[in-house]
């Protein structure tokens, strides 16, 4: 053999040696959640072969036996596995969350969370997503300290209030601001019966990625003239590299009302309400006429009809939810498309809502420097309305019938309305539509242009289309009958455009000086149009359109415009990773104000100093986290009228002649109503982070309140806006979130948060402001509870009894008692805001069963029930009572707080504190139990993850307050603070209990 065959066969045989040697190993890396990693490195220890998963988190790579594969990837803690004689090894890496830094949404822009300076609560999808919310808005209920979330009752559609750190204003918008992927959207009512829709109601959840809310001024002053009542920015999910995901929500549930209440039943009724006759002087022939009128020819005597009104209303309801989205992206494009659907089946009879939505969210690289992008949002919502609280036509009123009036006529079919006391709300369900249609197009596309490596320029344009056209008709069986039925068309679309134009500038100097600055201008135009038509006298209620009615009886149709320009600078600079300082400054100017006070000024300015990071803590074992920061700024409320700076007049025909009218006294002095917030606050993490949290004290001074003041009559007209006054707002917050149990199968979090209010005029140049049973005035909470003090009924003669609360000669106050309703002085008697605030929220996973719950709780608020005089009035009315009041007093005696009954007589029926109570609660806000098959069984049905669960919401609620709920209040008045924290036949909201699926391809 010649040599150079030698060497080659030796070659040869050294090569299959070494491949021989060799294993192929194949696998897939996966995260804790079950999906796939892509772009994870797989590297052979001490070598510098490896290998990269794919984007279905597959790999394949050739190594020995015995040698060591480190599998890492950012953000994930790295594994080390020893190769033996496998050929398949498939790992789950698990979130090195130390390594991870929370990226906060802070107004044109992100900041990473250690880095902020600001008061900022932020809910992660992972709070939001896969879990069936009633609204968008209650994701926040319990989350976040000094957010208060309220649902003003059970319908389907209802208002929302969102209350950041107290109440701001007086006569202005006290709701926050909401930004959805950098659009400032509209936020208004545009009900026609007083009973606010929920503006967000429109959004989807599960195409919600976060929501961060911007408490103090140093963040929201970025928004300026708008950031006075906070700002909540949603930012909605955007696709990711990698394989295309496909996931599958659906869920069902079947809801009730939290609460009932007792009534009397028939023979109850008679007892009472005939008791109450004779105490009157009336004889036992005149009541019983009565009766027999109010049954309707039936044997009331022997308990023929016993009619539960209450269950008439309040019915059992269902939700159901589905929903698919597909995401994913390659190298330059990322995308993100989803589709849901909802149906909602409410709690109060008549009212349901539908909802289908759509969104596409769409990003791309053009090239290194050029990237676009757009966000589109489309849905429409159905909705089955029914009348406000104070109409008789609502559902909820039927409480007041007389027990023996029957529902229905013989037939069984048509609504009684013959012998009811009241109006029978049947008749509209049976005879009757309310529907009102909701279209909201909400979409922005972004250009960015990465001028330098450390400067990019992008601009945005944001659209956002409002639409809500209400039909409502009543037919010839309703209270209507008498006109021959009467229908309602309303419309109203709301368009806004909005441009935004900024620099950003990211450079570090030195690796010392971490500087970042954003610099640019905001642009917004809204115009809102409106049209009303109004008919009566249809031919047959079948025909419910307003072409088949005999006579238009009212019509018109408005215009209005408003637009906001901006200037605004934000500059933050990181000294060694540990000394941090951060400025903004926006000029405003609105349309809503005066020519010579459109624009203002909103500074904002904050500091922080990171001691973990200093020599004498860095290397500490136990302190993971230690910050102090504090920040002060003023922000701006324009949440008045779009032409409340100016004198108006109005078209006033008259004998059929055209003419003008004036309407508003102008005011051009008018200027932006400002708060100034100074916050100082701790962060603070200990044992790596397994505990960590927030303390936060606020001080707000709102001073230039906008507010419509009273003026004498002889000008011509009542009111005249004009800035007046001072309030504050101050606080504590803390916030503690711990990682109790961090194992391999079992995991245990918990958050809390607390936060206290103190509320309180400053300053009232004009005075008391009185609105019904609540006061505005200095040293006070705003909007208290002003009432006369009830002192039960008298033991000799069951009159009812008043402490009379009037100045003695020495100044000191007489606490004496009276039975003359107006000897005694009106006191404050209570706040409608609470003064404590909490949220507790846990998350357990084992294995694979994940569970969760939030306890929300508020203390130091009452509620005043305004139809407490006809529920609960010792039987002055024909009303139903409520089951306590058998307990009136009957004898010389008698020791009670309910006075004899005396129908048709005035007797501890007017406004007092008999009918306001505390309302402190507990409440179980949602429980979820889920469960998601391993791994290896879904994947054999080309499934990446299946999980099923049970949701619960408002399941339970602690509390001794004994109307419906302790946060049901009346949606008549839901748009003033002014008048607050009142009830009047109030709905309950729904107790939920859901099953769902969640499906992932």
């Amino acid at each position: 053999m010649k040599l150079h065959h030698y060497k080659l066969f030796m070659l040869a045989f050294f090569v299959s040696s070494m491949i021989c040697a060799q294993q192929k190993i194949s696998g897939t890396v996966q995260g804790e959640d079950g999906l796939p990693l892509p772009g994870v490195n797989i590297l052979v220890k001490g070598k510098s072969t490896g290998a990269q998963t794919d984007f279905d988190g597959e790999y394949t790579i050739n190594v020995e036996k015995g040698e060591i594969l480190v599998y890492s990837y950012v953000g994930f803690i790295s594994q080390e596995i020893t190769v033996a004689n496998q050929n398949i090894i498939n790992v789950n890496l698990k979130e090195d969350v130390s390594a991870l830094e929370e990226v906060v949404v802070v107004g044109f822009g992100t900041q990473s969370r250690k880095k902020i300076t600001a008061n900022i609560a932020s809910i992660s999808s992972e709070q939001i997503n896969e879990i069936p919310t009633p609204s968008l808005q209650s994701s926040l209920t319990g989350k976040a300290a000094g957010v208060r979330v309220t649902q003003l009752n059970g319908k389907v559609e209802g208002g929302i209030k969102v209350r950041v750190r107290g109440i701001s204003t007086i006569s202005s918008s006290q709701e926050p601001l909401y930004v959805v992927d950098g659009i400032p959207i509209t936020n208004d009512d545009e009900s026609i019966n007083n009973s606010p829709i929920n503006p967000l109601v429109a959004l989807n959840p599960n195409d919600i990625e976060s929501i961060d809310i911007l408490k103090d001024a140093s963040s929201a002053a970025i928004y300026g003239a708008r950031g006075t009542n906070g700002v909540i920015i949603i930012t909605t999910k955007q696709g990711k590299r990698g394989k295309t995901k496909v996931s599958l929500n659906s869920s069902y549930g079947l809801s009730k009302a939290t609460n009932t209440r007792d009534w009397l039943n028939a023979g109850q009724y008679i007892e009472l309400v005939r008791e109450s006759a004779l105490n009157s002087g009336l004889t036992l022939a005149e009541i019983e006429s009565e009766f027999e009128r109010l049954s309707n020819g039936t044997d009331w005597r022997n308990g023929e009809v016993d009619t539960d009104w209450q269950e008439f209303a309040l019915v059992d309801g269902s939700v159901q939810d589905f929903g698919v989205s597909v995401s994913g992206g390659g190298e330059k494009t990322r995308f993100f498309i989803s589709t849901s659907y909802n149906s909602t089946d409410g709690i109060i009879r008549g009212n349901e809502l539908e909802r289908y939505s759509f969104r596409t969210n769409l990003d791309h690289s053009i090239s290194e420097k050029f990237k676009i992008g757009t966000n589109v949002g489309v849905s429409k919502t159905i909705i089955d309305r029914i009348s406000n609280d104070n109409a008789f036509a609502t559902p909820l009123q039927a409480i007041a019938q007389s027990p023996l009036s029957p529902a229905y006529l013989d037939d069984g079919v048509t609504p009684n309305n013959d012998s009811t006391e009241y109006y029978n709300f049947l008749t509209e369900e049976f005879n009757g539509s309310f529907k009102t249609n909701v279209w909201r197009v909400l979409a922005n596309s972004y250009l960015q242009y990465q001028i330098f490596p450390e400067l990019n320029f992008r601009t945005e344009v944001g659209y956002d289309f409002l639409s809500q056209v209400a039909e409502r008709f009543s037919g010839s069986l309703t209270e209507s009958a008498s006109v021959g039925g009467f229908g309602t068309a309303n419309a109203v679309q709301t368009e806004k455009y909005n441009l935004n134009n900024y620099f950003t500038y990211n450079k570090i100097f030195n690796e010392i000086f971490d500087l970042e600055g954003t610099f640019g201008m905001s642009y917004e135009d809204s115009v809102r149009r409106l049209q009303l038509v109004q008919g009566q006298g249809f031919p047959s209620d079948d025909l419910e359109t307003l072409n088949s009615a005999a006579e238009i009886t009212a019509g018109g149709s408005s215009r209005t415009r408003f637009n906001f320009l901006s200037y605004f600078g934000r500059t933050s600079l990181t000294i060694a990773g540990k000394y941090l300082l951060n400025a903004s400054l926006r000029y405003d100017g609105s349309s809503r104000f005066g020519e010579d006070n459109r624009f203002g000024w909103f500074p904002a300015a904050s500091a922080g100093w990171i001691l973990s990071e200093e020599d004498f803590l860095k290397d500490s074992e136990v302190l993971s986290l230690l910050k102090i920061r504090g920040s002060w700024g003023v922000t701006g409320n324009a949440g008045i009228g779009n032409f409340a700076s100016l004198s108006l007049f109005q078209g006033s025909p008259y004998n059929q002649r055209a003419g003008l009218a004036p309407t508003q006294l102008g005011n051009p002095s008018l200027k932006w109503e400002r708060t100034n917030q100074v916050d100082i606050g701790l962060d603070y993490g200990f044992l790596n982070n397994r505990i960590s949290g927030e303390i936060d004290y606020y001080v707000k001074n709102t001073e230039d309140l906008l507010l419509d003041e009273p003026i004498p009559g002889t000008s011509g007209f009542s009111t005249i806006t004009r800035n007046v006054g001072e309030l504050r707002n101050k606080g504590f917050e803390f916030v503690i979130n711990t990682r109790n149990i961090t194992t391999e199968k079992l995991t245990w979090s918990t958050s809390f948060n607390l936060a206290t209010l103190d509320n309180e005029i400053v300053e009232l140049p004009g005075g008391d402001i009185i609105s019904g049973r609540n006061i505005v005035r200095k040293g006070e909470t705003i909007s208290s509870f002003y009432l006369v003090e009830y002192a039960g009924a008298d033991p000799a003669n069951g009159d009812a009894l008043f402490i009379k609360n009037t100045v003695n000669a020495d100044g000191s106050i007489d606490r004496s008692t009276t039975n003359n309703f107006n000897e005694a002085d009106r006191i404050i008697a209570g706040s409608p805001y609470p003064d404590l605030t909490a949220g507790l929220t846990n998350n357990i996973t084992f294995k694979g069963i994940d569970f969760s719950f939030t306890f929300q709780g508020e203390w130091g608020a009452s509620i005043y029930n305004n139809g407490g005089r006809f529920q609960s009035g010792n039987a002055r009315f024909f009303d139903n009572q409520t089951i306590d009041q058998l307990d009136r007093w009957q004898r010389p005696g008698d020791i009670t707080n309910v006075p004899q009954a005396r129908l048709f007589s005035t007797n501890g029926q007017q406004a007092s504190t008999r009918y306001l109570q505390d309302s402190d609660f507990i409440r179980l806000r949602n429980l979820t139990l889920g469960y998601t098959i391993p791994g290896d069984v879904t994947r054999k049905f080309q499934m990446d993850r299946v999980r099923v669960y049970f949701t619960g919401f408002n399941l339970l609620t602690f509390t001794d307050y004994d109307g419906y709920d302790p946060e049901s209040t009346a949606d008549f008045n839901a748009n003033t603070d002014i008048q607050a924290g009142e009830a009047f036949y109030s709905a309950p909201p729904a107790k939920t209990y859901t099953l769902g699926i969640n499906i992932d391809f």
